[in-house]
């Protein structure tokens, strides 16, 4: 059948009057597209699970086009309506309107670094002599695209400085093209690479080419097909793609993703292969060698390389090690291993080799230490950091004295500093000038119990001198898997939010590395559950203390948090006001059969197993909708070109939501054009899209938005 729609005409939506633009409007009728519920059932080891919205996986058919198109009118027409959106937007703008600078990288005469003035789609790359010299841009990635969809994936300097490589991506996509430029003169060589995937170019020492990883050309969809037998090649600047040097390919493991790089001497290549999202796998030879051999077996643990020197390897590792060390090994004799940096009661987040130090960050309660250590693992002080929030830098090379770092919190973007290695001292390099007060506003962390009994943290932010009355809407958000640690971070939405009242929370759930790989594994495969249960049990604190109320608390989350916010919705859709789930992993019986999906089942499990498809299957939001049910107002995000959580996970989602809601909180879907998963999104569509998400929010909490200026 080619039309899956039942055409409903889009009706004016009905509204009650109020002469204020700042009050919330009551929104009514909405005409949802009448979806084609189709008869495709699935068979899952005896128990037979329907799948009525199949047909919205084809995300190339005109019918599929057709509901997009029919479901953004009905969205797009309900949020022109909320009076106050466009009051909302205006003060984003301000916020988002601050010059943003990444901290400087010395690459062969010149000291590089990224700005955007304020409202820039993407960042301009500039560089500059010396410090005190006048800066010249270098690459302008606004420039690649009329619409400012073309974004920098990653970028690399050869080691002598001479090539610039980088890799774009159009649309928010996976997929990217790296490019070369000879940066004496700013000019774009004739190389191109396609098909790459999470690959950026690896230079080799002489700066003669680099190494990088690539598909083959899917022969379907671009954006759907499923991703196997990654290979590693090598590129030498000024020949073409077609003449690339395969180094390695695994033909019997066609889901493993691979990296190669070389040593600074060029004595060794390595290659670095994982089997998902969590456990690696080390391999090596000497170069010139004919085969590689097994240096690290996976894929039990994780192995992050550091530093290779006179033949030592050093890499940062979770064997034996729950929490992580750095260990050196011999690579002429490899059974010579030996601990650089031992395990601490900590989490050792991060380690990078600089100016001949190891420069350490470690996690404390989600909060970050730096320290900076020998190269034999002797501490040489821990430094003294300007501020507490997430702390990242102190990259360099071999000859550097002089390092550089950021500090982020909830309240403020990210401060600059540089770093003397000799003194240990920190100087101020750039603060941001923002359109408001941070001392306005505070941070607390505070610490609940979860279902099971676990201690559970989560930081919560609001203006100074807030009342705990139960009436201030509140903004949940979590993520909750992969090893990924939830750190203080800046963003201008959360500004604009919490100006008006709100309550700004993020929770650090098990699931993620933060208190190390423990807690990463409670809340991973048989364990999910345990994630959603904290996520609940936050909101339930932040009640019960009269932060807010159900009637006031919305939860977001995107990706693997969207998932999250998708079965916290199902499970307890009495609990929350607002949900807002974005791009999230809604299918759990089918997510691995598309794009990179398969590289998940490490941390999720798949449904082709017995076992693992029974928890599946009692957690997976598309599949736990009740028919009759009262759910929350549900904004759900997406965009057409996230080729990593295919688009049809909220397609699917939202359809089913709208066929079974039984209350009149709207439920309605965002689809994004000509976007991704969220990496490299404009800054112009970042706005527009958190716009929509807090009128969205405001207007389903009856909040009223005031304008600062109106705030007496």
């Amino acid at each position: 059948m080619k039309n899956r729609i039942i055409p409903v005409a889009i009706a004016t939506i009905a509204m009650t009057t109020f002469s204020n633009c700042n009050q919330v409007k009551k929104i009514e009728h909405l005409p949802y597209p009448e979806t084609e519920r189709g008869n495709v059932t699935d068979n899952y080891f005896g128990t037979e699970v329907a799948d009525p919205y199949r047909w919205l996986e084809d995300d190339r058919s005109e019918a599929t086009a057709a509901w997009v198109k029919a479901e953004n009118e009905v969205t797009f027409d309900y949020l022109s309506k909320i009076p106050f959106r466009q009051a909302i937007k205006e003060r984003l703008t301000e916020l988002w309107n601050y010059p943003k600078e990444s901290a400087p990288t010395k690459k062969g005469d010149w000291l590089y670094f990224s700005r955007n003035d304020g409202l820039q789609n993407q960042d301009i790359i500039y560089r500059q002599a010396n410090p005190e010299a006048e800066a010249e841009v270098f690459l302008d990635p606004n420039q690649l695209s009329d619409d400012g969809t073309v974004a920098l994936a990653s970028t690399s300097f050869s080691k002598d400085g001479k090539y610039f490589a980088f890799a774009t991506a159009a649309s928010g996509s996976d997929w990217v093209e790296i490019h070369v430029m000879e940066t004496e003169g700013k000019r774009l060589l004739d190389d191109c690479i396609e098909w790459a995937k999470f690959s950026g170019a690896t230079w080799s020492p002489d700066s003669k080419g680099f190494y990088y990883s690539r598909y083959d050309e899917p022969k379907e969809g671009v954006f759907t097909s499923k991703n196997e037998y990654q290979k590693v090649y090598y590129h030498q600047v000024g020949t073409p793609q077609s003449a690339d040097r395969l180094v390695y390919t695994d033909p019997q493991h066609p889901l493993r993703y691979f990296s190669a790089w070389e040593s600074d001497d060029s004595r060794w290549v390595f290659v670095l292969s994982s089997e998902g999202t969590s456990g690696s796998e080390i391999l090596y030879k000497r170069k010139g060698d004919s085969s590689f051999q097994v240096l690290l077996k996976g894929f039990d643990y994780d192995y992050s390389p550091v530093e290779c020197q006179d033949d030592q390897l050093y890499v940062m590792s979770n064997e034996g090690a729950e929490n992580y060390h750095l260990i050196k090994i011999d690579l002429n004799d490899p059974t010579k291993r030996q601990v650089v940096i031992a395990e601490k009661e900590n989490l050792l987040e991060s380690v990078s080799s600089a100016g001949g130090c190891l420069m350490a960050i470690y996690l404390e309660d989600a909060q970050n230490k730096a320290y900076q250590y020998g190269l034999d693992g002797k501490l040489i002080r821990e430094i003294e950091l300007p501020g507490i929030g997430t702390v990242e830098g102190f990259n360099g090379e071999k000859e550097d004295t002089e390092l550089y770092y950021s500090i982020t919190t909830f309240t403020a973007p990210a401060t600059i500093y540089s770093f003397n290695l000799e003194s240990g001292k920190s100087t101020l390099y750039f603060r941001p000038e923002v359109a408001f007060n941070p001392d306005d506003f505070t941070t607390e962390q505070i610490f609940f119990t979860s279902k099971d009994g676990t201690r559970v943290p989560m930081f919560v932010s609001h203006k100074k001198g807030m009342k705990l009355n139960g009436n201030n809407p509140c903004y949940l958000y979590g993520y909750g898997g992969f090893q990924i640690n939830l750190t203080p971070s800046f963003s201008p939405s959360s500004i604009m939010f919490m100006e008006q009242g709100g309550v700004y929370v993020f929770v650090t759930l098990r699931g993620g590395l933060e208190y190390g790989e423990k807690w990463h594994r409670a809340g991973m495969l048989e364990n999910k559950q345990n994630v959603f249960d904290d996520f609940i049990s936050a909101a339930q604190y932040l009640i019960d203390n009269r932060y807010t109320s159900s009637k006031k608390l919305a939860i977001a989350g995107g990706s693997n948090g969207g998932l999250l916010v998708g079965a916290c919705e199902v499970q307890r859709p009495d609990l929350f006001a607002v949900c807002l789930p974005s791009v999230g992993v809604m299918d759990m019986l089918r997510y691995h059969k598309f794009t990179i999906g398969w590289g998940w089942v490490v941390e999720y499990g798949s449904s082709d197993n017995q076992e693992q498809f029974e928890y599946l299957y009692k957690y997976s939001p598309l599949h736990n909708i009740k028919k009759g049910e009262k759910y929350p107002a549900t904004l759900i995000t997406t965009a057409d070109h996230d080729d990593r959580v295919v688009p049809a996970h909220s397609f699917k989602f939202a359809a089913q939501m709208q066929y079974a809601q039984s209350g009149n909180a709207p439920i309605l879907i965002r689809i994004e054009t000509n976007a991704g998963h969220g990496a490299g999104k404009p800054t112009s569509k970042r706005i527009d899209e958190a716009t929509d998400c807090y009128a969205f929010l405001f207007q389903n909490t009856n909040t009223p938005y005031i304008p600062v200026n109106q705030k007496k």
